[in-house]
């Protein structure tokens, strides 16, 4: 993957522990630094307000809770942000036509393309 993340605040907003787990990796190795993971609303809200972030992975869906109001704080601020579902990208793209989607399962191209474009979003 390219340097478009080195030294950039990512946060990452994920229930799944697994899943958390992966994208951490990921984010580390692409030299991001991650903020969080937070695993739900309330959390990722706070760490908005008192972290300094540079772009954001959003899971839709966490615990029965949509992260749109993570996503509208963020785009509040100009961050760029990439949601992950499992549900399909429908109802994303209603609501943030602009905002990438990656579909879970995915495969390790994909998340690596749409980190790539994430951090290349960040730095503009």
């Amino acid at each position: 993957m390219s340097e478009a993340l080195n030294g950039l605040r990512i946060l990452l907003v994920e229930d799944e522990a697994m899943i958390a787990m992966l994208f951490e990796d990921v984010l580390l190795d692409s030299g991001a630094v991650v903020v969080g993971p937070a695993s739900g609303v309330k959390t990722a809200l706070d760490a908005i307000a008192s972290e300094e972030i540079h772009g954001a992975l959003l899971d839709v869906n966490l615990g029965g809770e949509q992260s749109f109001a993570v996503a509208d704080a963020l785009q509040e601020r100009s961050i760029p942000f990439v949601f992950v579902t499992g549900y399909g990208g429908a109802g994303v793209r209603d609501r943030y036509p602009h905002a990438p989607t990656l579909q879970k399962p995915f495969v390790t191209s994909d998340l690596e393309r749409a980190l790539s474009e994430l951090g290349l979003a960040a730095r503009a």
